[in-house]
């Protein structure tokens, strides 16, 4: 097999891949993402113990035991174009010899679970609650790059989304990993992602500048396709989602619902929110 041209496969000096500046033995099967660097030692200090720490621009790395298991924690910053980069480099980790700079014959699939924070959508969501993403459905454009296949439940959902919010693009839906929404989250509130480009006017805000569509918001919240309603918005989660159906890893995003856009509130203690996720999804590994 020919090898990958160093061109598109980037290899740093001492052989990690480019930009988590990574080796593959530093990850574990189970991989969780934070999108704050700043929140993964408030994962990996609940380790027993953590072996290895990198920082590379906004993605640190730590490494450790839980319960005789080998986990990661990993930032990823903002945005699904830092998600194409983590999730693209995370499987040439497992899937690509680095050496020899050619795809191994044998496939591994990771765990990835994202730990993030959302803003809900739809009035009966309480505030502070955990809530997993059984779809994901992305606002940004970062399939349109990628042959990403669609069912045609999916094709119909973002059909009529993109006539709704009268988008020049087509939007992408992309389910759960079932058996790690069942591991970790089967008791917690089920919903469907919207994944934004943004914060402000992709997510309805206005300051100073005011979202091109006044009625935005009204209309992700009052949408529904056969009894398909969508519940909270961030900006990651359709990346993780697409990236690891593409890739054949295994993915699920739990989100804190740490804001309301409906009510316009915000919690009074988010971090408890945040670290009420964290220590459940570790009882669960």
């Amino acid at each position: 097999m020919k090898p990958i041209p160093s061109s598109e496969l980037i290899l740093n000096p001492n052989g990690s891949i480019y930009h988590l500046y990574l080796l593959p033995e530093q990850i574990g099967d189970i991989i969780l993402t934070v999108g704050d660097p700043n929140r993964v030692e408030l994962v990996s200090r609940h380790f027993d113990k953590v072996e290895f720490r990198m920082q590379k621009r906004e993605f640190i790395t730590h490494t450790g035991q839980l319960n005789g298991k080998r986990i990661s924690v990993i930032s990823s910053g903002m945005g699904t174009d830092n998600i194409e980069i983590l999730m693209t480099e995370l499987d040439a980790l497992v899937n690509i010899d680095l050496k020899t700079r050619t795809p191994k014959s044998e496939t591994r699939s990771l765990s990835i679970i994202r730990l993030g924070t959302s803003g809900a959508l739809q009035p009966d969501i309480p505030l502070d609650s955990l809530l997993v993403s059984n779809y994901a459905i992305g606002l940004d454009t970062l399939m349109c790059f990628y042959d990403l296949p669609q069912s045609p439940i999916e094709q119909s959902i973002v059909k009529n989304l993109r006539l709704d919010l009268q988008l020049p693009f087509t939007p992408y839906a992309v389910e759960a990993d079932q058996s790690l929404k069942q591991q970790f989250a089967h008791d917690m509130v089920p919903g469907n992602t919207i994944t934004c480009p943004g914060f402000y006017a992709p997510q309805g805000r206005k300051l100073r500048l005011a979202p091109k569509n006044n009625e935005y918001i009204d209309t992700l919240v009052k949408f529904e396709h056969k009894g398909f309603k969508l519940t909270n918005f961030e900006m990651e989660t359709a990346g993780y989602y697409a990236m690891a159906h593409l890739l054949g890893h295994k993915i699920l995003s739990i989100n804190a619902i740490i804001a309301s856009r409906i009510s316009h509130e915000f919690s009074s203690n988010p971090q408890k929110t945040i670290d009420k996720m964290i220590e459940t999804v570790l009882e669960r590994i």
